[in-house]
């Protein structure tokens, strides 16, 4: 099979443990980024097996058109960035095994790591301390702080433990069932998401982006936000209505924020206001990208692909596209 990787900015796949799994394939695997249909359907027009990594790269069909010998998608978690109808037509199989077994543990541990070093204003003292200073700001702790679990999932349910275990009061905000669990595992339900802006001194976005979920947290939400407050989003970026984070920095309120996700991927404009504004802490979409997690995303892709050559297909989304 030629097996063609798209987006591995860091060229780590080829030294991961679970690379032996894709022996006797023909794999190439591309570093840079382009979203440019021309360039990458001649990049993969002799690809009969593509990996996407996460939804860097947007699979359509412009592009999917143009592609007549690719049989099979090979991914882990969710897709929005695959036209499934498409494939499904031209007798492409999606495999993606969706979020299941353990949590997200290096998603959750960046999320904890953005709220350290934003509190205590860790990269502006960094930065200092470089040109000559010292001691030039105080930050705030943790401990005795409330933290807001905006969404109390897998990853949700990690970080509110990391938050007991700092001695932070936890207060959650979710479906009606996760509320449940959340209170079942000694953490406090928000009394409305009014009160839970208002309230919390740090609040985390750990939640799927749907239809749903687009744009829910507001402006009016974030003008809530206690002066001294942190928001955090590991998430995505569209959880927060276009342009509402810089305009409430901007007003003070929240007074601080880290991010791990952007509207554009990869972000490589050095004068973005977001990146710049000085109350901003922010990584480039790291969450996933630790060797751990890559070593458990791309061994369930090679195996998906294995099971597919030896015509038992698992974690099937389009079954119907599948040709024994």
């Amino acid at each position: 099979m030629n097996i063609t990787i798209l987006d591995d900015y860091t060229d780590t796949v080829r030294n991961l443990p679970c690379f032996a799994k894709a022996a006797g394939h023909n794999v190439k695997i591309w570093t840079d980024h382009t979203k440019d249909t021309d360039i990458l359907a001649e990049r993969l027009k002799d690809t009969d097996v593509l990996i996407t990594i996460r939804e860097r790269t947007p699979i359509r069909t412009p592009l999917l058109e143009r592609l007549p010998k690719l049989k099979l998608i090979s991914a882990r978690g969710d897709y929005p960035h695959i036209d499934v109808d498409t494939c499904t037509k031209r007798g492409v199989l999606l495999c993606a095994s969706q979020h299941k077994g353990e949590p997200n543990h290096s998603t959750a541990e960046l999320a904890w790591g953005l709220m350290i070093a934003a509190m205590r204003r860790i990269p502006q003292q960094m930065q200092q301390l470089k040109a000559g200073h010292w001691q030039t700001e105080v930050g705030r702790g943790m401990r005795g702080k409330t933290l807001g679990i905006y969404g109390y999932g897998k990853i949700g349910a990690v970080v509110a433990g990391y938050g007991k275990a700092f001695g932070m009061k936890v207060v959650v905000l979710s479906r009606e069932e996760s509320t449940k669990q959340a209170i079942a595992d000694g953490h406090i339900a928000a009394k409305s998401k009014e009160a839970f802006f208002e309230e919390c001194d740090v609040i985390t976005l750990q939640m799927r982006l749907r239809d749903g979920t687009r744009g829910i947290v507001t402006a009016a939400d974030l003008t809530r936000m206690k002066p001294s407050a942190l928001m955090v989003n590991t998430s995505r970026a569209g959880l927060i209505a276009p342009g509402a984070l810089l305009e409430a920095l901007n007003k003070g309120r929240p007074g601080m924020a880290a991010i791990d996700v952007f509207d554009e991927e990869p972000l490589k404009d050095t004068k973005n206001p977001l990146i710049n504004h000085p109350n901003m802490t922010c990584t480039p979409h790291l969450g996933y990208v630790e060797y751990d997690s890559y070593e458990i995303l791309f061994g369930g892709v090679f195996d998906q692909i294995n099971a597919f050559v030896a015509g038992k297909p698992i974690n099937m989304i389009n079954p119907e596209a599948f040709k024994a």
